[in-house]
């Protein structure tokens, strides 16, 4: 079974609209796994624009309560490394987005990057803590990723959604595929997630499997304001499903 890891940063986002504390992200959070949803996901930035420093915290004891995962992403030379320790949660997934970035739109670099992360994911992995990393479709890094100590890597799928959009996704898909596949030969566990919605996520499923994990945010978000957010939760592990049948 893939597991859907709901993002709350739109629902935060949403609440920071206002003073009145509404809609609660750990609420959202509550619906998202009564309806089935296998973990949550924040992305805290610096800027705090969606995601909170209390949002971070607030929403440990919920999963822990619930025996589900928690992932949280974010650049780890900003503020990530303060929150795996505070709240040791089951994931990070280490994102190479600049501060100012209006969403995460690249994998590492590892040739650049490597050497650099390397201290970070031992730190991590000594709090008890799996290491993802956020990276592009290229089968030729995985191995890389995996002697840097990672356990997982998430594929960024931004290239293929757009290509989905187009109709035109075929060769994309099969670089994912090639990915995926390069990862797991490597140890890998292998996650998706960026802009992923319910007519493309069967698509790569079926392609990409066994694929862990996928984080989905803005869209599902988008899908909650016509089905509401059970609803959503309940379409998306349906296209998961339908991707698992091939």
């Amino acid at each position: 079974m893939t597991r859907l890891s709901v993002n709350l940063n739109k629902v935060a986002l949403l609440r920071n609209s206002r003073t009145l504390g509404i809609p609660s992200v750990v609420r959202f959070g509550e619906i998202a796994l009564d309806a089935g949803a296998g973990g949550l996901t924040v992305h805290p930035r610096p800027d705090e624009r969606h995601i909170r420093p209390h949002d971070v915290f607030d929403l440990a004891p919920l999963v822990k309560a619930r025996g589900v995962e928690y992932n949280i992403e974010g650049n780890p030379f900003e503020n990530l490394l303060d929150y795996a320790r505070k709240t040791r949660p089951h994931q990070c997934t280490l994102v190479p987005d600049d501060p100012n970035q209006f969403t995460s739109d690249h994998g590492w670099n590892l040739a650049k990057d490597g050497e650099r992360l390397k201290p970070v994911i031992a730190e991590m992995k000594a709090l008890g803590v799996r290491v993802s990393l956020f990276m592009d479709a290229d089968a030729h890094a995985m191995a890389r990723a995996a002697e840097l100590g990672a356990d997982c890597v998430e594929l960024y799928t931004e290239p293929y959604a757009a290509a989905h959009a187009r109709c035109h996704f075929e060769s994309t898909l099969a670089q994912f595929a090639a990915a995926a596949k390069a990862a797991r030969a490597a140890g890998l566990q292998v996650n998706a997630g960026h802009d992923l919605n319910i007519p493309n996520l069967t698509p790569l499923i079926a392609a990409c499997q066994p694929v862990a994990e996928v984080s989905i945010g803005h869209a599902l978000t988008a899908d909650a304001l016509e089905m509401g957010l059970a609803g959503a939760v309940r379409a998306y592990l349906q296209a998961i499903q339908q991707g698992l049948r091939g």
